[in-house]
């Protein structure tokens, strides 16, 4: 990872979470890595050359990098890697850049069109969702831009929808609103980065069947509200040919569809108390997790020693509102960066389990926890976030909307609010989990300034969601959230 300054050694955190070193954090950094390539219009409009013509101009004035023809496209006619593709207009099927992609996963195409965004007011968030993702399908693209006579309007894979003014985006709205979206590509969990267990989950024992039903309340209480979105069905989407059918599939890991939000328990730890430094690490020192990780808190240095964390979770594409805890909960487990997938004995062989695609921010959220109640353990021994996370575990819930009912409840049970400012990246990238466990580090001084116990923290995701993390279980934040 880039300098910056943060809490964690970068190097540290990146091997901690297995994410590359070289992930940028901040805005700057990710203008610094992006490289961009227009590729040629079919057909166009005044309107179109206008908004492309001021987008370039801004991407010069951010310092990223507008790649030409010959660096952009090799010889065998597919794009270089690691770039991203602005494809305006519509194209034909024998034209799209989806065609010129040399792996799913390697480069990013965004879609300008000529025409307000497929959302009619009045419709259902689960509405609004199918038709952006609808449109993504048909166009084969990861992101779509979509202009209108004062406003231009951006659509992505998750189902955030941000709406700019004007008619020509401003280098300032580029940097803080698409240039994120672009830094990394959503991707689901690569099956060669996952040990996976099928059948190995313990789920007949006593702690399961408690964990269980507190699920199966939470699903309760969380069906009357719209945000908790349920499916997008692949099935249901409309394609140019089968050919394209087959390529949405194998982006999306064979998944029948996109669900979003999840549920999650992490099962019961007691953690060791942090060790004060007298001195701040010294600079490009090479830290192990058997010598504990150095953390700052409000300007002081201490050793945690970080532990495997295991998480019960709802598996992907499941019906959240409608959970069957013996074959939609799995487990998952970090470990020096290393990530372990369990089933439970009852989950059919004939429908395998995929993990989410917010896996590593899951974990990254139970890693930080156990830094929490290290660090707590030393800081304020009488507060009882140790002990609940070592008795109980602690619960995570996250949705595609933000708090409105709850929010103060949330707060006054000791819940303190991070993640505001981020860059509004999307989910399952390497920045979601880092800023998932720095934000929680944010989240325990400003609970040590206040002096008011820490119980959790209110991850909010610009143009994202929200996953709320605490002492609380399930049901608990289910009912603050939906009374």
């Amino acid at each position: 990872m880039r300098s910056m300054e943060t809490p964690i050694n970068l190097t540290a955190l990146s091997s901690l979470l297995g994410i590359p070193g070289s992930t940028p954090l901040t805005t700057r950094e990710m203008n610094e890595r992006l490289q961009v390539y227009l590729y040629p219009p079919s057909k166009t409009s005044g309107r179109l050359q206008c908004f492309v013509s001021s987008l370039s101009q801004a991407f010069r004035v951010l310092g990223v990098r507008l790649l030409s023809r010959k660096e952009a496209i090799r010889k065998d006619g597919t794009f270089r890697p690691g770039i991203v593709v602005i494809a305006p207009g519509d194209y034909p099927d024998d034209e799209l850049a989806i065609n010129r992609v040399s792996a799913l996963y390697n480069t990013i195409i965004v879609g300008i069109h000529d025409m307000p965004a497929p959302l009619h007011a009045g419709s259902s968030t689960q509405n609004k969702l199918d038709a952006i993702v609808s449109r993504l399908a048909w166009d084969m693209v990861h992101i779509s831009i979509y202009l209108d006579d004062d406003s231009w309007t951006v659509c992505t894979m998750n189902g955030g929808v941000v709406e700019l003014p004007g008619p020509c985006p401003l280098p300032s709205d580029i940097q803080a609103t698409l240039v994120p979206k672009l830094a990394a590509q959503v991707v689901p969990p690569r099956p060669s980065d996952i040990n996976f267990l099928p059948g190995t989950l313990a789920s007949t024992s006593a702690i399961f069947s408690s964990i269980a039903d507190d699920f199966t309340a939470c699903a309760r209480l969380w069906r009357g509200n719209d945000y908790l979105l349920t499916h997008t069905s692949r099935e249901s989407l409309h394609y140019r040919s089968a050919f394209y059918r087959k390529v949405v599939a194998r982006y999306l890991d064979q998944r029948s569809g996109m669900s979003y939000g999840f549920f999650a328990r992490q099962l019961p730890q007691a953690v060791p108390p942090a060790i004060p430094c007298e001195t701040a690490p010294a600079p490009g020192l090479t830290e192990t997790p058997d010598d504990g990780i150095a953390v700052r808190v409000l300007d002081s240095w201490y050793r945690v020693k970080p532990a495997a964390v295991t998480v019960i979770t709802t598996r992907s594409g499941c019906r959240k509102t409608q959970l069957d805890p013996a074959t939609d909960l799995v487990s998952i487990t970090l470990d020096n960066g290393r990530i372990t997938f369990r089933t439970g004995s009852e989950h059919p062989d004939s429908s395998p389990a995929r993990p989410s695609f917010d896996t590593l921010t899951i974990l990254a959220h139970a890693l930080g926890n156990t830094f929490i109640a290290s660090l707590l353990k030393t800081l304020r021994p009488s507060w009882n976030f140790p002990g609940d996370l070592a008795s109980k575990g602690a619960s995570m819930t996250h949705w595609h909307g933000y708090p409105q009912h709850g929010q103060h409840e949330l707060i006054s049970e000791g819940y303190f609010t991070h993640g505001e400012h981020n860059p509004p990246v999307s989910c399952s990238t390497p920045q979601s989990a880092a800023y998932s466990l720095l934000g929680k580090l944010e989240a325990l001084e400003a609970s040590l300034k206040t002096g008011r116990p820490y119980r959790g923290d209110i991850h909010i995701e610009p143009h994202h969601g929200t996953n709320i993390v605490g002492s609380l279980d399930l049901a608990q934040t289910a009912r603050l959230l939906n009374g």
